[in-house]
């Protein structure tokens, strides 16, 4: 059995304490009748709360994960940091005299099952590296390392949530008649994030997964649009009350995304059952964009607000479409693996539209509005969040595949992994010899080459494009890259 260090234990025990100690702030009788929060401002104690927690929960939990899903020997001691912030991050928003809250806070509700999300993670992962693997260990042992990648990826994503619950009750935001349109801005705002960073996992490292499920990715944008589609069409308005211009404008858009939702969804696959690429998601950004743009608000600074949301989100359509339609020419991916610099538009457009449509929300910005910050800084402001966001989002996709390029023995020029399965896509950027693109697209047709006898003229090969197989010279499109 390897050893492990006893301060493991003692690091088990005590992040349970989230669990075991009541939260109580102490400071009701200070706020106002009618109010959320008290009228005290933002103290030094509370400052290092949050960014604290930010640090462990939004950059250290993602990085251990992604470190862990590569078995990185980093994991452990990155994992083990995270946790310790966020202890004393826990200790500190339960010890601090500056602003208080209301009992039964969403931030404070949400707070215990994230903390056994983490006790969870650390049993497990103390647990796994006793490497305990005969009896009954070795029969339980595959199950428990499923769950714990499980609910590490995961826990990102309860981090993001437990973070903007964060930010409405520092605000006192999302309460009575706010809390629909709150709902509805951070919702879709996130939505639009979290599609960015499933098209740029798309795009940088998930080719061959898109390979093997023999699916373009339209189809599953498309699938995501429709369903959404649906669920906006029937929650946007209160069934039993009268209809207000935002009910019409906001259901008229669910009745538009399931409808392209279901052409996207047909068009994504070809005559003989292959996949095909098509332009209706990026179609529906635009559409999207086109509709929040002239979306009329009470207030000036609002309407200016979501103007820009509206042009954003347009030009991330649009750039789309011509990301497929130009850029790629209806392939899935470059010949050589790597994507154009043009493809990182879309995903970055997108996240800036989802912090903007995040912080367009009613309470958000008559705040601003009374202490004079006008649209532009605001904005500006926004778009840099987006910028490091996409930042994090690339340093994390390149740490996963530089360590997965090692593991499988690729090398400079993607070649045979451990598998003795070419990965062109995870090789790293550099400029290319002739032959080393030869010798790349080589392993691309021998890796799809069972696929291409029955699929002749699928979009997810990477050489090949629709109308590109009837050529007088008789080459195909692959051939004719030599």
């Amino acid at each position: 059995m390897a050893r492990i260090h006893p301060s493991l234990f003692l690091l088990a025990a005590v992040s349970s304490l989230p669990l075991s100690l009541a939260h109580d702030h102490k400071g009701d009788e200070r706020i106002p009748e009618g109010s959320h929060i008290s009228e005290d401002p933002i103290d030094t104690i509370l400052w290092l709360h949050i960014f604290s927690m930010t640090a462990a929960f939004g950059i250290l939990y993602p990085l251990g994960m992604v470190l862990g899903l590569v078995r990185n020997r980093f994991h452990v001691p990155v994992q083990i940091l995270a946790t310790c912030i966020a202890i004393m991050g826990w200790f500190l928003g339960h010890n601090h005299d500056g602003r208080q809250f209301e009992d039964g806070n969403p931030h404070e509700s949400y707070a215990p099952f994230l903390g056994l999300g983490v006790c969870a993670q650390v049993s497990m992962g103390i647990y796994l590296k006793l490497h305990l693997e005969r009896g009954w260990h070795g029969r339980i042992r595959s199950l428990i390392v499923r769950v714990h990648g499980v609910i590490g990826v995961v826990m990102p994503i309860a981090s993001w949530i437990q973070m903007l619950f964060g930010g409405i009750t520092v605000l006192g935001f999302c309460h009575a008649d706010h809390l629909g349109q709150c709902l509805a801005h951070f919702i879709m705002g996130s939505s639009f994030i979290a599609y960015a960073i499933v098209m740029t996992l798309m795009t940088l490292v998930g080719q061959a997964w898109l390979r093997r499920k023999g699916r373009a990715p339209e189809f599953w944008d498309s699938l995501i649009i429709a369903v959404w589609g649906f669920v906006n069409t029937f929650t946007e308005h209160r069934w039993g009350q009268s209809w207000s211009h935002g009910d019409y404008q906001h259901t008229s858009m669910g009745i538009v995304w399931w409808c392209a939702g279901l052409l996207g969804l047909w068009l994504s696959r070809g005559r003989h059952g292959e996949a095909r690429r098509n332009l209706i998601p990026g179609i529906v950004i635009f559409l999207t964009g086109w509709a929040m743009a002239g979306h009329v608000q009470h207030l000036e600074f609002s309407t200016k607000v979501h103007a820009v949301f509206g042009y954003t989100l347009m030009g991330a359509g649009v750039t789309r479409i011509i990301e497929i339609s130009f850029i790629l020419r209806d392939r899935s991916a470059r010949p050589n693996g790597e994507p154009s610099t043009f493809q990182h538009l879309p995903p970055y457009l997108l996240i800036a539209s989802g912090f903007i449509f995040m912080g367009a929300n009613e309470e958000q910005l008559h705040l601003l509005h009374d202490v004079g910050v006008d649209h532009t800084s605001y904005l500006l402001v926004l778009y840099s969040v987006a910028f490091l966001l996409y930042l994090f989002v690339q340093i994390l996709i390149y740490i996963y595949a530089s360590n997965t390029a090692k593991k499988e023995g690729l090398g400079n020029h993607g070649v045979r992994g451990a598998t003795g399965r070419r990965r062109p896509e995870l090789a790293p950027i550099e400029t290319r010899s002739r032959d080393a693109e030869e010798f790349e697209l080589e392993g691309l047709i021998s890796d799809d080459e069972d696929d291409a006898n029955k699929i002749p003229d699928s979009a997810l090969s990477s050489g090949t494009r629709v109308g590109d197989n009837d050529r007088e010279d008789g080459l195909s499109p692959l051939k004719e890259h030599k």
